[in-house]
């Protein structure tokens, strides 16, 4: 199976390369270039104890693309894997969620076979309904539970333990209608 990850963040880069680590061809997209970059060279974008290493003994089976359309059409599923910042007054900012529904809608448009989407992003309950889903939707002119599927799983990495975390998870949460 061939993942694409959407973010090379924290929670981006500990899950595509772990899961590099289970034998999964990985597939990093990010709209900051120097990321990838960074990943090509080798090197994890971020900071984890043991990331490093596992990166190392997996490069083969990880790539990089700026193209989200490539890192789509070249995969089996995408994870949602970016940024949720909080406003001013303590609500979740959706900017960087609606960028990738609008960018991944775009991209399953031009896929001809299913494609599932994993949001493993911090939202708030009705994100992926009110969202994540209308907005792949419109553009990709695709159904919903039939061309494309939506699934929520949330990141429940602890920092400095999360390489640890995402192998030995005290809970598994999947959602999807």
């Amino acid at each position: 199976m061939r993942i694409s990850i959407f973010g090379t963040g924290y929670v981006g880069a500990v899950t595509g390369i772990c899961f590099a680590d289970l034998g999964y061809h990985i597939i990093f997209t990010d709209v900051d270039e120097s990321k990838l970059k960074i990943i090509n060279q080798g090197k994890s974008p971020v900071y984890e104890s043991g990331l490093q290493t596992l990166l190392e003994k997996n490069r083969q089976k990880i790539s990089t693309t700026h193209y989200a359309l490539e890192a789509v059409l070249q995969s089996d599923m995408s994870f949602i894997c970016v940024g949720t910042p909080s406003n001013e007054d303590g609500s979740i900012d959706l900017q960087f969620i609606k960028e990738v529904s609008r960018t991944l809608g775009a991209a399953i448009a031009k896929k001809n076979s299913p494609h599932i989407v994993v949001v493993k992003s911090t939202v708030i309950p009705g994100t992926i309904e009110d969202v994540v889903q209308p907005l792949i939707k419109m553009e990709s002119q695709k159904k919903a539970n039939i061309d494309f599927f939506i699934v929520s799983n949330p990141e429940f990495l602890r920092e400095g333990k999360a390489v640890y975390d995402f192998f030995n998870p005290d809970r598994i949460i999947i959602g999807t209608d």
